[in-house]
Order: structure tokens, then sequence, then C-alpha cells
């Protein structure tokens, strides 16, 4: 038979003899089987009556015979190849290590009971010790010593601005003083060494305050991580628990101190928003939220060193559920390159190296992970549409770069020190997103779809989303055109408000009015028509 061809030479063939009436004629069914069999039965004896027209009135009676034939002969087989291998193993034929070596290495692999224990992992232990920790008395602690870390990076990346910008003064002085001597006792050569010069001595700051920083917040996090880790131990000893707690409840927040202390000018600027609660289902009816938010996308990552008694809350919040089935997400629209160089990547680059991330790898290494994913996928992608083409890369032109992603395609970075994050899905978009002649079909919308995808089947349940596919506003984007792509991503993702509370969210107030923001707002209650009422709020 086709099927073992590749089976092992201790198959045997075997013949199945079954004896039956048809009426008045006796017939007999005789088929060659290998043995053991490695097809399904049930498709076997299928075949059998399929093949040899046999009545359907015999069919029980041959499926029990070919059952019985089946295991008969197969428990056979198998005790001839015990005998002959305790016959090799008597003779000396196999060596007895190298075979008990075998037998364990198959019950650790096959079997839970023998399997070896999990090894624990850093991570998950600092994980659990975390999330018993901020759901304690110690969670003022905890935020306290981040934020005194967090204003300990904001100086150093201060230091290192004016550092910089001293530089970039100095250096644009004497390049005044180069082009004017130009012509005169100054040639071009000279211009061009000048700016040789300074752009060596730009990168030779730059790099030493980047080792400095990887290596203050390299610091910052093995200390916390031991500190956490101590602070749970000595919280497990009875006879210093009720010390230990009265320390942490009468320690001051000095989150609310810099509160006080600071100016109105730190004071957060108020937002524009409208949110609305519907209550899905005919009998057993679930709550969601919708909102809609003029704001910049970044300000939902970034943290204030004067922080206000709703920017404690929120970090308490977010710090909360960091562990938890209610995480917060992003979508963030970037190009096709998997860096932060340019753009809004290197402006939220920027923003999550203002605190240290103490549970995840920075964001530079988890892009280095994301771009060695791509070129894998690509590459097997390529592989096979090489397959199917016979040979002949017909797409090998499509792509330039294998290491870029296309329009449509996301990659997801996760935080621990942002303001109202969890996870950051940033999304490829391209050029034609600016455009007025998107349809429900375009890239930017299926990979908005797949994001929300991703959020049902990963605990976010909360998904702050660009609701007009661009993070800043230009002349072309009238009123009409944002009414209509408002529309147009509404209605393609109005089939994922049972999954997650979503927050649209619209460009920073210098580029949506007022009147244009609650024109968007209108059109929410229109869309997400419901047979119950909206419960509309107006903060602003």
């Amino acid at each position: 038979m086709k099927k073992n061809k590749g089976k092992a030479p201790s198959a045997a063939e075997k013949e199945f003899v079954f004896e039956f009436r048809a009426g008045k004629h006796s017939c007999v069914l005789r088929v060659p089987l290998q043995v053991p069999v490695q097809e399904n039965i049930r498709d076997l004896h299928g075949r059998l009556m399929l093949l040899h027209r046999i009545p359907c009135y015999i069919e029980d009676e041959l499926k029990a015979s070919l059952s019985s034939f089946i295991e008969k002969e197969t428990i056979q087989d198998y005790d001839r190849e015990a005998e002959l291998a305790l016959q090799r193993l008597t003779a000396g034929d196999v060596d007895v290590n190298q075979l008990t070596n075998a037998w364990t290495r198959s019950y650790v692999e096959t079997t839970l009971e023998h399997a070896r224990p999990e090894e624990p992992s850093w991570d998950e232990d600092f994980a659990d010790v975390y999330h018993e920790l901020i759901h304690s008395p110690a969670s003022d602690t905890l935020l306290n010593l981040e934020h005194n870390y967090f204003v300990s990076i904001s100086e150093l990346i201060s230091e290192r601005d004016m550092e910089i910008k001293k530089l970039q003064e100095r250096q644009a002085a004497e390049m005044d003083k180069v082009m004017h001597e130009l012509g005169n006792t100054l040639s071009d050569q000279d211009v061009n060494a000048v700016a040789s010069q300074h752009f060596d001595a730009q990168q030779v700051l730059e790099n030493k305050w980047a080792s400095e920083l990887k290596q203050v917040t390299g610091i910052q996090k093995q200390e916390y991580q031991e500190w956490v880790i101590k602070l749970h131990q000595d919280l497990q000893k009875s006879t210093n628990s009720s010390k230990i707690n009265e320390e942490i409840k009468v320690q001051p927040s000095q989150l609310s101190e810099a509160a006080d202390s600071g100016s109105r000018m730190f004071e957060e600027q108020p937002q524009l928003e409208e949110s609305f609660t519907i209550h899905l289902g005919a009998q057993l009816k679930t709550m969601h939220n919708l909102r809609l938010v003029r704001a910049d996308v970044l300000d939902f990552c970034k943290h204030r060193r004067h922080g206000s008694s709703g920017a404690k809350l929120r970090r308490l919040q977010t710090a909360l559920s960091l562990y938890s089935s209610s995480l917060c997400g992003l979508v963030l629209l970037v190009d096709n390159r998997v860096n932060s160089y340019s753009g809004i990547k290197r402006d939220f680059s920027t923003v999550a190296k203002e605190c240290t991330d103490f549970h995840f790898q920075c964001l530079e290494e988890q892009l280095e992970e994301v771009q060695q994913v791509v070129l894998y996928a690509r590459a097997q992608r390529n592989s096979k549409q090489k397959d199917q083409n016979g040979g002949d890369d017909k797409s090998k032109n499509v792509e330039r770069n294998p290491s870029n992603i296309l329009p449509g395609e996301f990659y997801i970075s996760r935080h621990s020190n942002l303001s109202e994050v969890h996870v950051v899905f940033h999304l490829c978009v391209d050029d034609n997103a600016r455009s007025g002649n998107i349809t429900a079909r375009d890239p930017a919308i299926m990979g908005l779809r797949n994001i929300l995808k991703v959020c049902c089947t990963h605990d976010i349940t909360t998904v702050t989303i660009p609701l007009l596919l661009v993070h800043d506003m230009s002349e072309e984007m009238t009123i009409p055109w944002c009414l209509k792509r408002a529309e147009l991503v509404f209605k393609c993702v109005k089939d994922c408000v049972s999954w997650c509370s979503l927050t649209w969210l619209c460009p920073s107030t210098q580029s949506i009015s007022e009147e244009m923001f609650y024109q968007l707002s209108n059109m929410l209650p229109q869309i997400f028509r419901v047979s119950s009422t909206l419960t509309l709020t107006s903060k602003h």
C-alpha cells in the first residue's frame, strides 16, 4: 500500500480474509494489509465497502471482523518484535546503557510524572512578587521609588540635552566664522573638514550619553528588582511583618508632595472628550465603553515629572493592571522600517527612554528581536512563493528590503514604564492612508481589525486608536474628509466593540477644532446603533 512505503523493515504483510453470504452466494473478501496498520480503521473500512461493493447489511459485521483482525495481528507483531529485542539483548548485540538512556529520555519527554520540574524563571517569579506587592500597602512605596528613578533619569536627560545644545551652538558659531572666511583664507575642503569634525564630535558626545544612560537604567533595574524581592521576603516573615507594614504606611508620598510643590504651569491641559456607555445583548446585557478624545497620541505614554493627583492615580492603575487580564493597548502608526530613528517612532522612543522599564526589555532590544522575526518570516514567505512558482522568483522585485514590513502588518512592544499603556501596536501604513480614497479592504483597515482580534485573544480590554488613521493633519484634510474617514473607520471596526473598550483619538487641539470634534462625536451614536439607550457624558 502506498501509505506504508516508508514503513520500517519490521512491517509484515498479512492477508485479511472475510467470508459472507450475499443471497444464495457465498463470497470471500481477501485484502493484503501491512501490519501494524498505520491508517484509520474507519477510513479503511469505508474504502473496502466502496471498492468491493459490499452490501450495506454486511457493514457492521465487516467492521467488527476487520477491527478484531487488526488488533490480533498488531499484538502478535509487537510480541514478535519484543522477542527479537530480548534475544538481541541476551546475545549482547545491544548496549544496555544506551538502551536505558533511550528509555529514560522517552519517559521524560512523553510522560508528565517522569518529566523534570520546570526551572523557576526569574521573570515569572518577579512578576508574581510585584503583582502581590502592588496590591498591598507597599504599593505607595513602590510608586515613590519608581518616581524617584524617573526624576533621576529626567535630570540626566536634561543635562544631556543641555550639553548637546551648547555643543551645537558652539559649532554653529564656528561654522559661521569658517563660512565668512570662505574664499579668502579657507577653501571648500577646509569647510568640509570642519563639518566632518563637528559631526564626529556630536557622535562621540551622543554615544557617551547613550552609554551612560544605558548603564544607569541597568543599575536602576537591578536595584529595583532586588529591592522588591527583598521587601517581599521580609513581608513573608511573620515576626517582621507588622513592623514593615507600619513603616510602609507612614512613608510620605513623594508624588503628592511633588504635585503640591509644583507650580500651576505643570498642570495638565484640559482634554476635549465624549464618552459613551453602550449596553449590548438581548437578555444578558454587557456594558462597553466608547470614548472620543482630542489629544496627542504620546500623551497616553508620557509621565509628568511634576505630576498631579490624576497622574498618580493613572500611574497606580497602570501598575495594578500590569499582570492582569485588563491590559491597555495603543495603536501607533509607523512606516515600514522596524527602527526608532525618525518621525513618530523617534518621539515614542524618546518618551520610552525617560523612565526605566523594570519588567521588560528596553525598546531597542525588543525592536532587534522583531527585526530578526521579520527577516525569518520574509525568508519563509519568499521560499514558499519560489516553490509555488516552480523556482522562478517573480516577486523578488516587489520588496527591495526584506527587513521592511508591508502596509497593514504590525509588530508589538511591551512596556511597564508608560503612563497609561502596557502594549503598543506599531501598525505600518503608507502614504495611501493620507488620501481620501481608501476602502474597507485597505491594508490599514485590515491591520486595524487584526489588531483588535489580537486584543480579544490576549486580555487587552482597552485600546486607543487614531480615528483618522493619521497622527497629524494637513491642508487637504478638510471637515468632509475627516467625516468620511471617521465613518469608514467606525463602520469597519464596529463589530469589534463587544471585544474591548475603544478610545478613538483625534489629533491635537491645533488640528481639530471644537466644531469638527463635536461633528465626529455626533456620528458615534448613529453608527453604533443598539436597542438600548446611550449614556453620554462630556468632559471639556
